[in-house]
């Protein structure tokens, strides 16, 4: 499945404004800006995906890239001055990234995010979702603005799903909630009126199925995606930017921390806990329990916190027990 989408589809604009227009926007916040052209911005960008007419936050030094003229720069380091002609300098990048988003884009965490519901069957479904004729949808379900679900797909009862692309024969149960929020606050500046603009998407492959009490929360700036074939039991947590590939089992209560990216083929047992920004190979099995807080290679197969290889973890309890720990 594509992971590429339109952002408009989710996240109206709200404000189409020139790059000269940061100065006002910015005020005190900003230190330097250049451009060499006075361009129009209409999106955002990340460093995997490029799109044109848009901003892109840079938080390291970045020496490796070239821009097109048509993408603009913002960091709160001076050296990117050094790598890159259209920059602007702040020194808060988080303040700088939401004043931006909330004033380029309508998204759900502000009270005026335009959406406009049919009540069918029970469940509240937007005029601008597409749901296809094929597909079920329980009672007190809610599909929000954007939102595709495509063929002989289920959606159980108490269900929410909000910036998300469902492929085929997908089965979401009772109570869960699919492209919800992520995690993203500035952490010297907590609370509501602080939050990081999330404005990705959540993108479920085809014959995924994700049991009761689930939460798989939107991207920051582009997807959240399940895997083809995937299976996920109740009570699972998938965070913001996590990447799950096809033919995944992950047990109840596990929790996915951000922007983790899984293999093709994993076995994940109960309550499992995964550190954020971590890579898992393919044919990966995690003993239930265990907390991962490092890269796996594939094949491996770890046990306990901190995981290691499951070998040498039983021996480490054996050793345990001799000594009468």
């Amino acid at each position: 499945m594509n992971k590429n989408f339109n952002r408009r589809q989710f996240y109206p604009i709200k404000s189409i404004f020139k790059i000269d227009f940061l100065k006002k926007l910015l005020e005190s916040n900003l230190i330097y800006s250049n451009f060499s052209d006075n361009i129009i911005i209409e999106d955002i960008s990340s460093l995997s995906v490029i799109r044109p007419h848009s901003f892109i936050f840079l938080e390291d030094i970045i020496t490796n890239r070239e821009f097109d003229d048509n993408v603009h720069v913002i960091t709160n380091l001076s050296q990117n001055k050094n790598y890159f002609t259209n920059i602007s300098i702040v020194k808060n990048l988080s303040e700088a990234y939401n004043k931006i988003l909330n004033t380029l884009f309508y998204h759900d965490d502000q009270s005026d995010f335009p959406d406009e519901y049919i009540y069918s069957n029970g469940s509240h479904i937007s005029k601008y979702s597409k749901v296809h004729s094929s597909s079920e949808i329980g009672i007190n379900s809610v599909i929000s603005r954007g939102v595709e679900i495509g063929e002989n797909c289920i959606i159980k009862n108490n269900v929410v799903i909000k910036n998300s692309i469902l492929g085929n024969n997908v089965i979401i149960s009772d109570n869960s909630s699919i492209g919800t929020s992520g995690f993203g606050f500035d952490f010297n500046k907590r609370g509501s009126l602080y939050l990081n603009p999330q404005i990705g998407t959540v993108i479920i492959d085809d014959n995924v199925h994700i049991g009761s009490s689930c939460t798989i929360d939107r991207a920051r700036i582009d997807c959240t995606f399940v895997g083809k074939n995937s299976m996920i039991d109740n009570m699972v947590h998938i965070a913001h930017n996590v990447i799950i590939g096809k033919n995944a089992c992950i047990a109840a209560q596990t929790g996915i921390s951000g922007s983790v990216v899984i293999g093709d083929n994993v076995t994940i047992g109960g309550q499992v806990g995964f550190a954020g920004h971590i890579n898992i190979g393919e044919n990966v099995v995690v003993a239930a329990k265990s907390g991962v807080t490092k890269n796996l290679n594939d094949n491996s197969i770890v046990a306990g916190f901190p995981a290691i290889d499951i070998k040498e973890w039983k021996k480490n309890i054996i050793k345990q027990r001799k000594h009468g720990h």
